[in-house]
């Protein structure tokens, strides 16, 4: 390794001589470029080389080429200025500036010292992609590099990338790229992205890309065109100023035959430049065509990729490309007419209106595309009644009626069109899909939430009502929406509203919902409930009852910890800390409960014994007690008992715990041992 790492060293000394005769860098700075570098080779040479130790040592590479190159830059400036003589006259200093401007590009002319840094960065990309062939941001950073240099290994190195990687469609594109935009090579790049085709048809950004970069070439066709005075709808020459320009410039032009005859049938310009065009528009068609029916062909069941093409297609303006959009449309509705999603994207595409821009202005035009959408609707709701169907129709509306909404159409922000006349809609909307039996828990809650926005209380309370006793029963979100128009409503009915008969009946509507579901999914419920019966002892002791029902039922699962920790605090904050002891005493006492509740349980004493309470400080080692035995093999508990007893035990009962953890967990590193 020594002597690889040498040989390299040597091979560098005609380069460090360079920098010390140019004066770019000392003889001590040369040295400790040496050291460095010495200190580099051998960390690349080592058994297990590291990827970091590549880049630092690339990175080490590129900031001293780039103080070469400033203190280069520096000297070359200041190079003009060393000379003060007086010349006789204006001619004869400008005549000896560049004298000395020739004998300065002489001597900085380019030497090995320009060059040797950026092969030597080459050579550590190259070793490096060789260790770490499957890296593909170390491939890109190799890649990055040699363009940026402009390096003639760039061919070399994408050859090797794609050979390494032929299933990575960003390689074959990076390729295209640089073929088409840097050596302006369209049929290199034409190629490569054939190839990556053939090699990953599956990949929709390879058939998008693909269809851009020939896009970008019809495009540059036609600016040249328009350049050369070719088209005709630009830049067209009239008659009269093409005969006068060639009469001037008889010269250039030699004569097919010797006769000065005209052809008999010949056509005007006019007509043959406008002929010429429309066969080139064609043939970009055709080959526009061919990419589409290849992508479709590779990918049939690919809604997005169908969508991206007719999305680039309209952004671009390519004459005769009309055929080809229905074309697009038309197999997406023959493909696709069974996914909601096509027909959502349908819908939404008639408000672009992107085939005729230009044909209605403000609220007519916003009125006549939305029309248009909502017969697209109807058509999907008709084919495809589904809960799905019904559910995007519905955030359709929403998008359409709220603009401040995040996910708002931009087209009626801002906007004189006034939606609210829709409403009625919207409504029928939901009806429908109640009447289908689509309507689903969200839906429903949208639903809902529409009628109290309209200010619809009663008739929303009604419909709330009919659904959660009807096909919507086990909807928690539903029956928690409920609750909180029967609390309002109550609450904002006369000078007492929470009455006994009040209160009887909302405990009645909790009861029913609380008892039927279980706790894992009416935890807001719960939280409601017990908010607001906290201070009817007799209604809160009945919800007790039920929830202590419903945990035990859960079987100790996780989520129902914080409705049994809220039911502490409630005791807690209303009874006093010995109330509070006694309720999670029953809660702890219900099969497997959870360890959750265990940690909230000790945190409650944990705190009051660092306050000095002893009976805390017993109960709080209790509870670890009953915290291990249900859950022998759970560290952090161990770890927290041990920390407890550090904190206000004796030694002997931080030994104690010590070596039941030691024996339980069969693990000396388990906890920190103990200090003698």
């Amino acid at each position: 390794m020594a002597d690889a790492v040498q040989y390299r060293l040597e091979r560098m000394t005609d380069e460090l001589d360079d920098l010390e005769r140019r004066g770019l860098f000392n003889r001590a700075e040369l040295a400790d470029v040496v050291r460095r570098r010495r200190d580099f080779e051998f960390r690349l040479r080592r058994r297990s080389p590291l990827r970091q130790d590549f880049l630092d040592y690339i990175a080490y590479e590129l900031r001293l080429d780039s103080l070469r190159n400033l203190r280069k830059r520096a000297i070359i400036r200041a190079a003009p200025s060393e000379s003060d003589e007086d010349h006789g006259s204006a001619d004869e200093a400008e005549a000896d500036t560049k004298k000395k401007r020739k004998r300065r590009n002489k001597k900085w002319k380019k030497s090995i010292s320009d060059v040797a840094g950026v092969l030597r960065i080459l050579d550590i990309y190259r070793m490096a992609t060789v260790r770490f062939k499957g890296d593909l941001d170390l491939w890109f950073r190799y890649l990055e590099f040699c363009r940026d240099k402009r390096h003639g290994r760039m061919k070399q190195v994408l050859a090797q990338a794609i050979r390494f990687h032929p299933k990575v469609p960003g390689l074959w594109i990076y390729a295209a790229a640089w073929e088409f935009d840097q050596n302006l090579n369209v049929a290199a790049a034409r190629a490569l992205m054939q190839s990556g085709l053939r090699s990953i048809p599956e990949s929709e950004d390879m058939w998008i890309e693909y269809l851009r970069m020939e896009l970008t070439y019809l495009n540059k066709l036609k600016a040249r065109k328009v350049a050369l005075g070719e088209d005709v709808k630009t830049l067209q020459k009239s008659d009269n100023d093409a005969g006068q320009w060639k009469d001037e410039n008889k010269e250039l032009f030699m004569p097919l035959n010797e006769q000065d005859e005209e052809p008999e049938d010949s056509k005007p310009a006019g007509d043959a430049l406008e002929e010429k065009e429309d066969m080139f528009w064609r043939q970009g068609l055709l080959i526009i065509q061919t990419i589409y029916h290849g992508a479709v062909e590779a990918l049939p069941s690919s809604l997005t990729l169908r969508k991206k093409f007719l999305e680039i297609l309209n952004s671009v303006d390519l004459a005769h490309s009309d055929e080809l959009k229905i074309e697009v449309l038309d197999d997406l509705k023959k493909d696709f007419s069974h996914c909601e999603d096509y027909w959502d994207w349908f819908a939404r595409f008639q408000l672009t209106d992107l085939n005729n821009p230009n044909s209605l202005k403000g609220k007519d035009a916003l009125s006549n595309k939305l029309n248009k959408s909502i017969q697209v609707y109807d058509e999907a709701v008709r084919r495809l009644p589904t809960s799905k169907m019904y559910s995007l129709y519905a955030k359709f509306w929403m998008d359409v009626l709220y603009p401040d909404r995040e996910d708002s159409i931009a087209l009626f922000q801002n906007s004189e069109f006034d939606a609210s006349e829709f409403t009625s809609s919207i409504l029928k909307v939901y009806e429908s899909a109640e009447s289908c039996g689509c309507l689903t828990e969200d839906l429903a809650c949208q639903y809902v939430s529409l009628c109290l926005k309209l200010e619809r209380l009663e008739e929303a309370k009604n419909l709330a009502e009919k659904l959660c006793n009807g096909p919507l029963s086990d909807a928690a979100n539903l029956w928690s929406l409920r609750a909180s128009m029967e609390i309002n409503s109550v609450a904002t009915a006369g000078s007492s509203p929470f009455s006994k008969e009040n209160l009887s009946c909302l405990f009645d509507l909790f009861n029913t919902v609380l008892s039927k579901l279980p706790v894992t999914q009416t935890e807001g419920l719960w939280h409601m409930a017990m908010k607001l019966f906290c201070n009817e002892k007799i209604y809160f002791e009945k919800l007790v009852k039920c929830a202590m029902l419903s945990l035990s039922l859960a079987g100790g699962n996780d989520s129902g910890v914080s409705v049994a920790s809220a039911i502490i605090g409630w005791y807690l904050q209303r009874d006093g800390m010995k109330q509070a002891r006694k309720m999670y005493k029953r809660l702890l006492a219900l099969p497997r409960p959870s360890l959750k509740l265990f940690q909230y349980c000790i945190e409650l004493e944990a705190n009051l014994a660092s306050l000095g309470d002893n009976s805390a400080l017993a109960n709080a080692r209790k509870l670890y007690d009953s915290a291990v035995d249900y859950y022998p093999q759970e560290r952090e508990v161990w770890r927290n008992y041990y920390n407890l007893e550090l904190k206000v035990g004796t030694s002997e009962t931080v030994n104690a715990v010590y070596w039941r953890a030691r024996k339980v967990l069969s693990d000396s590193t388990a906890l920190t041992a103990p200090s003698s």
